[in-house]
């Protein structure tokens, strides 16, 4: 039998949101408060068309419960900002970063500090660009940059490890960190998912095309770009056998793909939610962003990346990887008062 999947559309926030709930003409998305009023129908990769909540042919309803279901809470965390997502701050220990805020031990774990007074969740550390073209960085050197940075960390906040190689990640866990976060999805290093397993650490797989940051942009092609994702990462969360409070799943901005991939991908994100995994996206100073807002300097382009994370939170994202953490949860303040209605609340 061809496989099937449920598209959620049709997300409504707030009063409209309970309402159209309560009187069963919308569908809970990932829990509530938001909900869906429409589904489209997808067999064998082929649309079937487009149906309302009520009209789900009886066949497809057991495809229903990951995507009306509340997430799992991931690694355990709550958001510091009531009904939002997990704020998790980038703190780079390299030379060479895409967005220019590259630091030594010392100016990051100062950075690291700020991001948490600041609102992050999570505390993101990386000693290797993975911008497009970068070379690859050997473990050894990884390990010297990020080790001091985690040791410092770790005891204030959780902290995400940002690495493909397993020899990083066992350093790190064993410093302090508790979550990985492998732009590879665990498949450059064949030794990482037994280092995963046995720390039993939470894991950030994501998708990339191939597994090499120096080629990935070489002419990427999809006949369906969300739909392949979605199949990837399927695979890739059934291949490892790990529960889905320790997944979260990064359908990959810019990491293999055209703008046009990156603006389908967001627009697309509910389509992730039938794998039951809590979605983080990280957008955050992408060039696609600064092309569409006409911002090349990657420590500028503030303003889209802000719209990048509401368009996210909005299609159910629960996590953004951002580098403004303050300016981001002062943007997602705003939203959620006004998505929810409810000023008084996000107040007290």
């Amino acid at each position: 039998m061809p496989e099937r999947i449920l598209e959620p559309l049709g997300l409504v926030t707030g009063p409209a949101a309970f309402a159209s709930i309560r009187s069963g003409q919308a569908l809970p998305f990932q829990g509530g408060p938001a909900g869906f009023l429409l589904t489209r129908l997808i067999e064998g990769g082929a649309d079937r068309g487009v149906v309302p909540v009520t009209a789900i042919p009886p066949e497809w309803q057991a495809l229903l419960p990951p995507i009306t279901a509340a997430l799992p809470r991931f690694a355990g965390l709550v958001p510091r900002l009531p009904g939002g997502p997990l704020v998790m701050g980038i703190v780079n220990v390299t030379p060479d970063s895409f967005s220019g805020d590259g630091v030594e031990a010392e100016a990051a774990i100062l950075r690291g500090r700020a991001l948490l007074e600041a609102g992050a969740d999570i505390l993101d550390i990386g000693g290797e660009s993975t911008r497009p073209g970068a070379a690859p960085v050997a473990p050894e050197e990884e390990i010297r940059r990020i080790l001091p940075v985690v040791r410092a960390l770790a005891p204030l906040a959780p902290v995400s490890i940002d690495t493909r190689n397993a020899a990083t990640m066992a350093a790190a866990l064993a410093a302090g960190a508790s979550i990985i976060n492998d732009i590879a999805a665990l498949r450059h290093d064949p030794d990482a998912p037994r280092v995963v397993a046995e720390a039993g650490a939470s894991v950030v797989l994501m998708h990339m095309l191939g597994t090499d940051p120096r080629t990935m942009q070489a002419d990427p092609r999809y006949a369906d770009v969300a739909l392949e994702v979605l199949y990837f990462l399927r695979d890739r969360i059934q291949a490892l056998g790990l529960p889905p409070e320790r997944v979260a799943m990064d359908p990959g901005i810019g990491f293999g793909k055209t703008l046009a991939h990156n603006l389908m991908l967001l627009d697309r994100l509910p389509l992730l939610a039938g794998l039951g995994c809590p979605i983080l996206v990280g957008a955050s100073r992408k060039a696609s962003l600064g092309r569409l807002g006409g911002v090349a300097e990657a420590g500028k382009r503030l303003a889209p990346s802000l719209a990048a994370a509401l368009a996210a939170t909005a299609r159910g994202a629960a996590i953004l990887r951002v580098h403004d953490v303050a300016e981001t949860v002062q943007a997602l303040r705003v939203w959620l008062a006004a998505t929810t209605n409810s000023v008084a609340k996000m107040q007290a």
